[in-house]
C-alpha cells in the first residue's frame, strides 16, 4: 500500500487585515491548512516548521502529528531549499510519496489536494499554482525520494514552469489544479462564506 503524507509548510505571511494581530491571523490561516489536512482520508497529516516556528506548529498540531524540523539561516528564516528538507524528512519517515502545502489557503477543498497527489502514479513531481497573480505556487507533491532534478525552490516565488524546466521531460512534471493563497489586501475579497472550513480564519475576521 502506498503510503502518503501532506505536509503544511510553515513560513512567513507578509500581511494582516486591519485590525488583525498579525500573529493570529497567521496562527488562524495555518491552522485552517492543518484541520483540513487532518481529516482527509488515506493521507498522513505532517507540519514542517524552522525553529522559531515551533511554538505555532505545537500550537496547531493534532496529537500524533509530526512535526519536521526546517533548517534556518541566520536570521531565523527557512531558506529557499525548505522544500529540500521537507522531502527528504518525509522519506526518512518511510512514506512513498508527499505533497507540501502552503499554510495561507484556509479555505482550501480538499478535493484540490487529491488531484496534486493523483499524478505521481505516472509522473515523478506534480505542482499546483496558486491562482492568483504573484504568488507562487500552492503545493509540490513528489514521489520519494525526490528525484534528483527537482531544484531548491521557494513556494512563495516559484512556478510550474521553473520546476518543468529542471526535469529532463517537461511532461515529468503534472500541472494540477490551483487555488487561491490569502497574501494580499484584494486576496480576502475572494473568500467565500459559502465553503465550509476555514473556522479559525472566519472567526478572527468576524471578531
Amino acid at each position: 500500500m502506498t503510503r502518503r503524507v501532506i505536509v503544511v509548510m510553515l513560513g512567513p505571511v507578509a500581511w494582516a487585515p486591519p485590525g488583525a494581530d498579525p500573529a493570529r491571523w497567521r496562527s488562524a490561516l495555518a491552522e485552517d491548512v492543518v484541520d483540513l489536512v487532518a481529516t482527509l482520508a488515506e493521507v498522513e497529516p505532517a507540519i514542517a516548521a524552522t525553529g522559531a516556528d515551533r511554538p505555532l506548529a505545537d500550537a496547531i498540531a493534532w496529537p500524533g502529528m509530526p512535526v519536521y524540523d526546517l533548517p534556518a539561516d541566520r536570521s531565523g528564516e527557512a531558506p529557499a531549499n525548505r522544500v529540500g528538507a521537507a522531502l527528504e524528512a518525509a522519506a526518512r519517515d518511510g512514506y512513498d510519496q508527499a505533497a507540501l502545502l502552503v499554510a495561507d489557503a484556509p479555505d482550501l477543498p480538499g478535493l484540490v489536494l487529491g488531484k496534486l497527489l493523483r499524478p505521481l502514479t505516472s509522473r515523478a513531481v506534480a505542482v499546483a499554482p496558486a491562482t492568483n497573480p504573484g504568488s507562487g505556487l500552492l503545493g509540490l507533491a513528489a514521489r520519494l525520494p525526490a528525484p534528483d532534478w527537482l531544484p531548491e525552490l521557494d513556494l512563495d516565488a516559484a512556478d510550474a514552469a521553473l520546476v518543468r524546466r529542471a526535469a529532463p521531460r517537461p511532461a515529468e512534471v503534472a500541472v494540477t489544479p490551483g487555488w487561491r493563497r490569502l497574501r494580499t489586501p484584494a486576496d480576502l475579497a475572494t473568500l467565500d462564506p459559502a465553503l465550509e472550513g476555514w473556522d479559525a480564519t472566519r472567526v478572527l475576521l468576524g471578531s
